[in-house]
């Protein structure tokens, strides 16, 4: 009796197994299903349209039992359309916002192998614009709500999805647009972006990264004038000259150090991974006052030195008429990523001293907007750390920040604290984003859609906590 009754056990424990393997097999195919059909419409700022996006993902979640009253699709332009969807839980706490853009760069098909806007599966990899940015994330999202959909999961908070326009470029960005429009839609105590991702070294997973703030975006256009004259008879005072001694001024300044939270955690917790001097130096570098030449020695690597310093460069020149003539203008650009807190007018002031001419006109090109970083949140963190360890046991969890622009600064300032995270992981050679043949290993993507997942899950499940609304 007893090994019958062990038997039963065994078969219902098998059937239950089998059962949940096919059910992970009919969403990965689903998912896979969405990433195609999003990645095949064309959603660049010239060309495509986002609203297309937005609301062929429409269809999928009414067809999967979302209400229309919880679907919107909008924006300021016919083909800028942004879609917020609301997954409603009990309303003990105030909503989550997950948010993907759906707009990519350009691609010319002609530099492709292949066209770029046909999905495409080879060696283990996707291949199309926008498999990495930002349309696996979007595809996730979709994909994993309808799966909450179908097991009747009810979340103790709001679960919001907003995709969006214009991230990658354009007028009419989306989650902006929302905030300043529509913000009782995307309202929510914390979101969860695009930004971080993990990395592999070595055929290793060496860490999931998790993204607190970014850098300031600001260009200033620097010019200098003068009445030129014939170049048979040239004179010292020339344009391009003085243009060219106070570009190689900036050459060899550098802004003073400043660490935040995100960065500081970010050196100490990269310390362990690495050896000999390197790990002394990025332990040293979180020291008051820094070990003695950990700054010089970290600053020799781009991306370290991004993350120590605010940084500007000569990106842009244009000079002269004429062959024959002496120049009447000079002109050039200068790039400029801004720490946060730091003020761009107050860099703007130092790029005034180090150029040292004032004949030299330095002038802003955009308008910049501040973004503090975001707190390391023990009820964001540690979720993520906790899921991260389940999932590629080992594995650290790193605070980044971003040395470019993702459009969590946006949400930041408006009042949501933004964690960057998708728990998809690259190696050394990337995912070329915005390049040639953009890729993503499906493997990973498979992955960072259950990392996902369970975070999501995790973040919504029911507590105790008292309502905060």
């Amino acid at each position: 009796m007893k090994t019958l009754r062990t038997t039963s056990l065994l078969f219902t424990f098998l059937l239950a197994l089998i059962s949940s393997i096919g059910e992970a097999q009919v969403d990965q195919k689903l998912t896979r299903a969405i990433f195609k059909e999003l990645v095949e419409i064309n959603t660049t700022h010239s060309t495509g349209s986002t609203t297309d996006a937005a609301e062929a993902m429409a269809v999928r979640l009414r067809a999967a039992g979302i209400p229309d009253k919880d679907i919107f699709i909008g924006g300021p332009h016919p083909k800028k359309g942004n879609l917020v969807v609301r997954y409603r839980g009990s309303g003990a706490q105030k909503p989550v916002l997950l948010m993907a853009h759906i707009d990519v760069v350009e691609a010319d098909i002609k530099d492709w192998t292949h066209d770029p806007f046909k999905f495409r599966e080879e060696n283990g990899f996707y291949y199309a614009r926008g498999v990495a940015d930002d349309k696996a994330m979007s595809a996730i999202f979709i994909a994993n709500l309808i799966r909450m959909k179908k097991e009747g999961f009810i979340p103790d908070r709001d679960i919001i999805i907003a995709l969006t326009a214009d991230e990658e470029g354009g007028d009419h960005n989306g989650i902006t647009w929302l905030l300043d429009n529509h913000r009782d839609l995307v309202d929510a105590e914390f979101a969860i972006n695009e930004g971080g991702g993990g990395m592999i070294k070595k055929g290793e997973k060496i860490l999931n990264g998790v993204q607190l703030s970014e850098k300031v975006y600001q260009s200033f256009q620097l010019e200098v004038k003068n009445p030129g004259g014939h170049s048979s008879r040239p004179k010292k005072d020339n344009a391009i000259y003085d243009l060219a001694r106070a570009i190689l001024n900036l050459e060899g300044f550098s802004f003073p150090l400043n660490l935040n939270d995100g960065t500081r955690t970010y050196f100490e917790r990269s310390a362990n991974l690495e050896k000999g001097q390197l790990a002394k130096d990025m332990i040293g570098i979180t020291q008051n006052p820094p070990a003695a030449g950990a700054e010089e020695r970290l600053s020799e690597n781009p991306y370290y030195n991004a993350l120590l310093h605010t940084t500007c460069v000569a990106t842009m020149l244009d000079a002269g008429h004429a062959e024959n003539a002496l120049p009447q203008s000079a002109k050039a650009v200068v790039n400029c990523r801004i720490l946060p807190g730091e003020d761009p007018a107050k860099v703007r002031d130092k790029l005034m001293e180090i150029f040292d001419n004032e004949d030299l006109t330095v002038t802003p090109m955009n308008e910049t907007t501040q973004s503090q970083p975001t707190s390391l949140d023990p009820v964001v963190m540690g979720p993520i750390e906790a899921i991260t360890e389940k999932m590629w046991p080992g594995t650290p969890v790193i605070p980044t920040m971003s040395t470019g622009a993702t459009d969590g600064y946006r949400t930041r300032n408006g009042g949501i604290p933004t964690f960057g995270v998708s728990g998809i992981f690259y190696d050394e050679r990337g995912s070329n984003a915005h390049g040639l043949n953009e890729r993503i290993m499906v493997s990973a993507f498979n992955e960072g859609q259950e990392f996902l997942y369970q975070l999501v899950k995790e973040l919504t499940k029911p507590t105790s906590v008292s309502p905060k609304r």
